[in-house]
C-alpha cells in the first residue's frame, strides 16, 4: 500500500479520533477556552491532520455538536417507541420512559457536556453555530413526544387540544427539572429522588389532561 493510500484508509478512524477528541476537549474547556493544539494533542493527531479533516475550529466544534445530538436524538427515539408505542399503564409508562430517558444523559457524557458549554457561551459563540444548533432539534425534543401523546389522546387515554404544548408540558414536568438540578448529569442525584421528581411530574401532568370520562 503507498504512502497516499494509507492516508486515505486511515482517514476514518482519525477523523473519529479527533471527533471525539473534541467533544472531550469542549465540554471540558468550553468553546473559547478550547485549543486546536489541546484537541490534537488528545486525538493524538498532528494540528496540520485536524486541519485535513475541518476547515477551522467553528466547523469542528459544530460538527461534535451536531453528530453527538443526532445519536443522542437516535437513542432517544428507540427509548420513546419501547415505552409509548403500546400503552399498558399510562402512569407507570409515562414513568419508566422518563426515567430511561433521563438515564440516556448519563450514557452520552461528553456529548452533554457540550451541552453545558453550549447553554454557558451561548452569547459568545458564533451566531451561526448557535442557530444550526436551535435548528437540529435539541432544545425542540419535544416535539418528536408529540405523535405519542397525540395517538395516546386518541384512544381516550388523554384529553389534548395541542400535542406539541402537551409534550413541552411533560418534558419540563420531568426531564427538564432533573437535567436542571444535575446540570445534565454532572451532579449526583440519588435514584430515589430522581423517581420522586419524575413520578410527581407524571401524575401532574395526568391531572391537568385527564380525560372528563374514562373509556369503557
Amino acid at each position: 500500500m503507498s504512502g497516499r493510500q494509507h492516508e486515505l484508509s486511515g482517514r476514518p478512524e482519525k477523523r473519529r479520533a479527533i471527533t471525539q477528541a473534541a467533544r472531550k476537549m469542549f465540554g471540558q474547556d468550553g468553546y473559547t477556552r478550547a485549543g486546536v493544539d489541546a484537541i490534537a494533542a488528545e486525538a493524538g493527531v498532528s494540528k496540520r491532520t485536524i486541519y485535513n479533516h475541518f476547515a477551522d475550529k467553528e466547523q469542528l466544534f459544530l460538527t461534535v455538536a451536531l453528530e453527538g445530538a443526532e445519536e443522542v436524538t437516535a437513542a432517544i427515539a428507540q427509548i420513546m417507541d419501547r415505552h409509548l408505542r403500546k400503552i399498558v399503564d399510562l402512569e407507570q409508562d409515562l414513568i419508566d420512559f422518563s426515567l430511561d430517558r433521563i438515564a440516556a444523559v448519563t450514557a452520552f457524557p461528553d456529548h452533554f457536556a457540550l451541552v453545558r458549554t453550549i447553554e454557558a457561551e451561548a452569547t459568545h459563540l458564533p451566531r451561526p453555530i448557535l442557530k444550526a444548533w436551535i435548528d437540529a432539534g435539541p432544545q425542540t425534543a419535544h416535539l418528536r413526544l408529540a405523535p405519542y401523546l397525540r395517538r395516546i389522546a386518541d384512544r381516550g387515554l388523554l384529553d389534548i387540544d395541542d400535542a406539541d404544548r402537551a409534550a413541552a408540558h411533560l418534558t419540563l414536568l420531568t426531564i427538564t427539572d432533573v437535567n436542571q438540578q444535575t446540570f445534565y448529569g454532572a451532579v449526583r442525584l440519588p435514584e430515589d429522588e430522581i423517581t420522586k421528581i419524575v413520578t410527581a411530574g407524571v401524575r401532574a401532568f395526568l391531572r391537568s389532561y385527564a380525560p372528563s370520562s374514562t373509556p369503557s
